[in-house]
Order: structure tokens, then sequence, then C-alpha cells
């Protein structure tokens, strides 16, 4: 009675779910999960649950609403990555319900929410990887995409790093965050595991990396009080956090097509990295830990295009072995 009287406990006979998604969304999720992430759950409820179930009360959600809700955007055309994100959604919300004492169970955990499609994974050959490699010579980004396809990072991390996280003596390169462009601006969150971690640097990512801090120098020098100094490794031309868009878009693919290579991702050259990884024989755990993957399943998985080869090449190595 205390509670309640202090407003701490929800009606939950009269609840609407639309009610109840409004302070689920800013009390339990806010600060609790990336601002991105906190973004990509207030769409999903805005747009496609509070629409269609907003005015339902709480308690009388059953798994036919949750049912119905995906095969309507199903059947408007929308991706099933979507919808699947949509029941993930609804799915948590409804799971603190429960653990509020709202309702008694999660009406939501029965549905089978459709299986989104894989992104396809369009890695580049080792051939074609040195192609860009050479193509991307004396560009203002050189470094950065030979970080990419030498150390597997992603491109946030990248856009991330900052010169106190590199040791050029020690050829080693640490993850501390990630640069995310939210609806707020640019942000600097954990990695995307919430853990850095450390990353070796190849010859010529340290030869890379060090002809970048010679230019930047000088872009510095010319620049003088105009340069909004922010440590920043792979800024823009001010210093200032530079955007993944603009990277892509003024950068990565016109180099692409200049070294006539596919209309890949850069985040493809993550992918690249680790392909070439695992077919030259290297441990899937350390490939992993480049990565940055939190457990060596999500590797596996991922990459398991890979595993006919890695097991073609296994057999033969034992056979070559025991003969």
């Amino acid at each position: 009675l205390s509670n309640r009287n202090k407003g701490f406990v929800f009606d939950a006979d009269n609840l609407t779910l639309g009610n109840y998604l409004d302070r689920w969304i800013n009390d339990s999720v806010r600060d609790t999960v990336r601002q991105r992430t906190w973004e990509r759950y207030e769409q999903i409820v805005r747009v496609h649950i509070k629409p269609a179930l907003g005015r339902v009360k709480l308690k009388n959600i059953t798994p036919t609403h949750a049912r119905a809700l995906y095969r309507e955007k199903l059947d408007t055309g929308l991706a099933p990555r979507t919808v699947n994100y949509i029941h993930t959604t609804l799915s948590k919300a409804l799971k603190d319900a429960v653990a509020d004492g709202l309702i008694t169970r999660n009406p939501a955990s029965s549905v089978k929410a459709p299986r989104p499609k894989k992104k396809e994974i369009r890695p580049l050959s080792s051939e074609q990887a040195k192609a860009f490699l050479e193509t991307v010579l004396g560009d203002r980004f050189e470094a950065a995409f030979v970080v990419a396809l030498h150390c597997g990072l992603r491109e946030g991390e990248i856009l991330g790093l900052t010169w106190s996280d590199v040791d050029l003596d020690a050829g080693t390169l640490q993850v501390r965050r990630t640069l995310s462009e939210a609806l707020a601006g640019h942000l600097f969150e954990p990695p995307k595991n919430g853990k850095g971690r450390s990353v070796k640097l190849t010859a010529r990512a340290v030869e890379a990396l060090r002809n970048h801090l010679t230019r930047q120098i000088e872009e510095i020098e010319s620049l003088g009080d105009r340069y909004r100094d922010q440590g920043l490794v792979f800024p823009s031309r001010v210093g200032t956090p530079m955007s993944a868009k603009n990277l892509t878009a003024r950068s990565f693919k016109p180099l692409l097509k200049k070294a006539g290579l596919p209309d890949i991702r850069f985040h493809d050259l993550r992918h690249t990295f680790a392909t070439l990884m695992l077919q030259n024989g290297e441990h899937p755990k350390v490939v992993q830990e480049m990565l940055g993957h939190a457990t060596i399943a999500i590797t596996m998985d991922t990459y398991s295009h890979v595993l006919p080869n890695m097991q073609r090449d296994a057999v033969a190595r034992l056979g070559t072995l025991l003969s």
C-alpha cells in the first residue's frame, strides 16, 4: 500500500500494453544498453508494436496477438530480420512484466518468430585483397583499410581509435571503444561485446600507421588553431569524429571501383580478414579473440563457409602424418 501511494505500483488491471511499453522503454531499458540499441528498441515500440497492440490491456495480451502482429508485418513486406527484432523487443518487455508481477506469463515466449536470413558474407579473395591494398596506397585513409584487412576491426572500432590506444614500437593496439552515430550525434561507446581487446599489428599495419601519423601531423600544423584535436587516429580533416557514411561514400566505394572489385560493404573487409586467417590454418580461437567475438560459437557459425576447406586440409595433413 505504501508503494502504491508513492506511485510505484501499476494499476495492472487497467494498464494497456502501450502505457506499459512507454514506461518500460524509459525506466527499464534506457541506460542499460548502448544508445543505438535503445534507439532501436524505442523505434520498434513506437513504429510497430504500439500502433497495432498499444490499446490492448497488458493482462489480455495472448500468443495470438503476437502471432498476428508478426504475420501482418511480414505480409506488408517487412524483412524477416526486422520482424524478428519486433519479437525480441516484445518478448523482452513482457518478460520484464512477468518479473514485475504485472502478468503471470510471457505470451510471446511460445510464439515462433520468423527466422531472419543471414546477411551474405562477401569476403575478398587473397588476390582481390592485395589488389585493394595496392589501390589504397597514398589515400588519406590507407592505414584504416590496412588495419581493417590486417586486424579485422569493425569500422566503428577503427574510427574510435585514439593514438593512446596504439603502441607502434610494440606493434599492438587496444580496442577500447567504438564510434557510434546515434540520433544525438557521434557517441563513443564500449565495444560490441562490452569489453576491449588487444590486437597484434602486422608489419604492414605498423608501417601504414607510422606514415599516417606523419601525414596527420602535417595536417594539424597546416590548420593550426582550426584543428580540433581529440587524439583520434582517423578523424575528419579538422580533427572531429569521422562519419562512417562519409568514409564509405567518399573513400571506400570509389577505391573499390578504381580497383575493379565487387561493390562490398566496409564490414566485408573484416570478413575477409577472418576468412583468410581461417583458410590459412589459423586456430579459430585466435581468430575469435582478434575479432572480439563473445564466444567461439559465434565465430564458427559466422564463418561456417570456411569449414569444408578446413576439414579437407586437416584430413590431408593427418593422412600425410600417418602414412
